[in-house]
């Protein structure tokens, strides 16, 4: 029985690291896509509040086909203030940040500085969640670092008030998911995303009425509304695949296999923008790659290690 416990167990987290590389894809359209989206809409807090708030209506509908109010009724009071707090900095406060600073940043920096999300992870997970980075780990980790500053036309951080937000947002982002981590151990992926998009976008529409802007939300075209649920899809899919990963892997691995994402963005802008992809990018997706191959190698052997030793 325990070796059945342990292979299902295994299989699981196969499952979880598919989801993982899931969320990279959703990731990797939706940097593409937002930031024609975000200008077409025009205000980011906006934008954000309308998207968060389409996919928060969704997730409702599924809590309640998926009759999980029975849990919701059952949280303790410490697992109610751990998702008030999801809401807050995971749901709400950095995507004010991230999109206002996308506004008025390159859409490179922004995205080299979210994808730092990783390292704050690992920083955090190894003391706080006694998670282990083995050596084979830590290389695909560089990899895929180096993936993600092997990009052409950077010209360096100008660390401005733009690029200040964006890596207060990956910051924020970073804490959450460590938070979540723990949360996850007894809440539902559904229902932590469900407070996590319900709450944020509690607080965001507060924060559009605090700013007298509520009556954008009706004046948006049939072009705005359609960027802002293209985007909410994708925002949809993300959540739900990138929770229900962490629920069974642990998040180191969740974050580093989000890093790819760049490769997605860059192959859908090679083919619809520019047409072409210089080598430095050709390097880069081929770290990228590299990284996450070596990633799931990793993860792989050790998980066969594990089961070997209780067989």
């Amino acid at each position: 029985m325990q070796r059945i416990a342990q292979i299902w167990k295994n299989n699981t987290y196969k499952f979880a690291i598919g989801l993982a590389l899931l969320t990279a894809v959703f990731s990797g359209v939706n940097n593409f896509i937002t930031k024609i989206a975000v200008t077409a809409v025009k205000d980011p807090v906006v934008f954000t509040t309308l998207k968060n708030a389409i996919v928060a209506a969704f997730i409702i509908g599924i809590i309640i086909v998926w009759k999980k109010r029975s849990e919701l009724a059952n949280l303790t009071t410490k697992q109610k203030r751990l998702l008030i707090l999801i809401g807050i900095i995971g749901g709400s406060i950095p995507f004010i940040l991230y999109f206002s600073g996308l506004k008025q940043t390159s859409a490179l920096n922004a995205s080299l500085i979210h994808k730092t999300l990783f390292v704050w992870v690992a920083i955090m997970a190894v003391p706080i969640l006694k998670e282990k980075i083995g050596w084979l780990q830590f290389a695909a980790m560089g990899l895929l670092f180096g993936g993600t500053i092997a990009v052409g036309g950077f010209e360096g951080f100008i660390l401005n008030t733009e690029e200040l937000m964006i890596l207060g947002a990956t910051l924020f982002w970073a804490v959450e998911n460590i938070i979540a981590k723990m949360i996850l151990k007894d809440v539902s992926s559904i229902l932590l995303a469900g407070a996590r998009m319900v709450l944020g976008s509690i607080i965001l529409f507060a924060v559009v009425l605090f700013q007298n802007k509520a009556q954008m939300m009706t004046g948006l075209t049939a072009i705005q509304w359609g960027w802002t649920l293209l985007t909410s899809v994708i925002l949809l899919g993300y959540v739900l695949s990138w929770y229900t990963a962490l629920k069974y892997a642990p998040a180191t691995v969740v974050a580093s296999l989000l890093v790819p994402a760049t490769l997605i963005t860059n192959i859908l802008t090679a083919i619809f923008v520019t047409h072409t992809m210089p080598n430095i990018q050709i390097i880069s997706n081929l770290l990228l790659a590299a990284g996450a191959i070596l990633l799931i190698y990793a993860v792989a052997k050790r998980q066969k290690a594990y089961l070997f030793q209780v067989s």
